[in-house]
Order: structure tokens, then sequence, then C-alpha cells
């Protein structure tokens, strides 16, 4: 029997993506991934995901074709960091806001 005299405390929140709100115009990379070397798109089975796993943010979906939410993707650059097979490339953002290119 559990003594009376303690309480065990909870949370009842959970994390997800703009946890830490969005992220504005101050991104200086942004992370591209590149499909052809990446191991769940290539093989199409549900391994790897470090990116996901990692991810500070939790803007990397766990999906055959992971997908980066860039609305709230801070650049931090960990997914890139992590990823075995070096499939995710952090790209200027400034050649992103130049070429008025998009994701």
């Amino acid at each position: 029997m559990p003594d009376s005299r303690f309480k065990v405390l909870t949370s009842a929140s959970t994390s997800g993506p703009g946890d830490a709100g969005r992220t504005g115009s101050w991104r200086v990379e942004r992370p591209i991934i590149d499909y052809s070397r990446c191991t769940p798109a290539k093989t199409g089975k549900a391994s790897c995901h470090l990116c996901w796993l990692y991810c500070p943010d939790n803007v990397v979906s766990k999906t055959l074709e992971p997908k980066i939410d860039l609305e709230y993707c801070k650049g931090c650059g960990i997914c890139a960091e992590e990823c075995p097979v070096k499939a995710i490339e952090m790209v200027s953002e400034e050649q992103f806001v130049k070429g008025g290119e998009d994701e």
C-alpha cells in the first residue's frame, strides 16, 4: 500500500510542433532532405528516423518520407548532424528569401 503522505504528480501535457512558437524570419539555415539518400524513403520501411527522434522542436514527421515543418523549424541542424547517411543538408535561408522559393 502506497504511503498516503506522498502524492505522485504527473503532467498531462504532450509536446507538439510549435511548443517554442513559430520561427518567424530569424532562422539562418533550413534543413533540406535528399530522399534518394534517406533510409526510410529509399527502402520504403519504417527505419532510422533519427531526425524525428532528435528534433528538439518535434517538427519532423515519422513518415516514410520525413517532412520538416518549416513554419516551426528553428534551423538548429541537429537533424542533419544525426542523420547517419547525411541525407539532410543545412542550406542558407538567404537563398530562399532572395530566390522566392519556399517549401
